[in-house]
């Protein structure tokens, strides 16, 4: 973002769902304007709601909503939303022809120099930009949801992505409060989802096989595998399990049987039958609560978690990050 530096940032935001929201939310919290672009039916009294329920949980303390809606705009047309922007983050639905189109226009229509960053959790930059002249600064930045809380964001490249626009992207990230991880190959899905997706494949063949509930599935993640890796990853984790040998103790010794667990693992069907087992099971389990209550509870706990955690790793990013809004 070359020109940040002599006037405020404004980053267009292309879809306001719930990820949009989150990322709308964020930026505003971070001083910079923000210039909505949605094909929603009243997208304007959707956002303003959406900044109502998410700056209550910003990381760093509620925010007022009305002072964060002091720097939104609205622009239905697409090319005009992208003029003049530093930063541009795409959140529209996971079509592939969908998006080609939308930034080959979006490629016309920004800056040369404004970085094209998309949400997209299963889509790569190289397929995304088929159709653009020049897509050198199309790059995936993909958060973890929801994005206004959870620090993670992977930027991901392609072949005919610029190094130096990997490190803008990274950089801009970082200045919003987010922990961003380029990752050395592009791969489907990437690296968060990929875990997530393992994780989910023998949840649902536990509950499905009627080991467990839904809640009590719940429980044992929160209060066990949730809690430590909260605090270490997967790696360290097994390191620390190793005792004074490390992970080389544990996988020579510990580890042996890891193969044949994996064989051990469920391969459930999403098919109809199992869609309604879970849903039915969800809304037993949550539907007494509205979407509101339980995202706010969500954000609120997460946040904790945050805090608690800069307040002992003092390099760590949290909620008590100061707020870059000079960016």
């Amino acid at each position: 973002m070359t020109n940040s530096v002599a006037r405020t940032p404004v980053v267009a935001v292309i879809g306001a769902g719930t990820i949009g929201l989150g990322w709308i939310t964020l930026f505003l919290s971070h001083g910079l304007t923000v210039r909505v672009n949605s094909r929603r039916t009243g997208a304007e009294r959707i956002v303003r709601d959406g900044l109502r329920v998410f700056a209550p949980t910003l990381p760093g303390g509620a925010r007022d909503p009305e002072e964060l809606a002091a720097r939104l705009e609205f622009e239905p047309d697409v090319a005009h939303a992208v003029e003049g922007v530093d930063v541009v983050q795409e959140n529209s639905p996971e079509d592939l022809p969908l998006k080609q189109e939308l930034f080959k226009l979006v490629g016309e229509a920004a800056p040369p120099e404004a970085l094209l960053l998309s949400s997209t959790s299963t889509l790569l930059p190289d397929d995304m930009g088929a159709l653009m002249a020049d897509r050198s600064r199309l790059i995936v930045g993909h958060p973890f949801n929801p994005p206004h809380v959870v620090p993670l964001v992977e930027v991901v490249g392609g072949a005919a992505t610029a190094p130096g626009a990997l490190e803008e992207a990274a950089a801009f990230y970082r200045s919003v409060g987010k922990v961003p991880v380029v990752l050395r190959k592009a791969v489907p899905r990437f690296v968060a989802n990929r875990l997530q997706s393992a994780l989910l494949q023998e949840c649902v063949h536990l509950v499905r096989e009627g080991v467990v509930g839904i809640e009590e599935l719940d429980d044992i993640v929160t209060h066990s595998i949730g809690l430590r890796w909260s605090t270490v990853g997967p790696f360290l984790a097994f390191h620390l399990g190793g005792g004074e040998g490390g992970l080389r103790h544990w996988l020579t010794h510990l580890g042996t049987g890891l193969e044949r667990s994996w064989q051990e693992l469920g391969h459930p069907r999403m098919d109809p039958e199992t869609i309604e087992f879970l849903s039915t099971q969800a809304e037993r389990a949550f539907g007494n609560r509205s979407y509101a209550e339980l995202a706010t509870e969500r954000d609120r706990k997460q946040n904790a978690v945050l805090n608690a955690l800069a307040r002992i790793t003092p390099d760590a990013a949290g909620p008590d990050t100061a707020r870059t809004d000079d960016v």
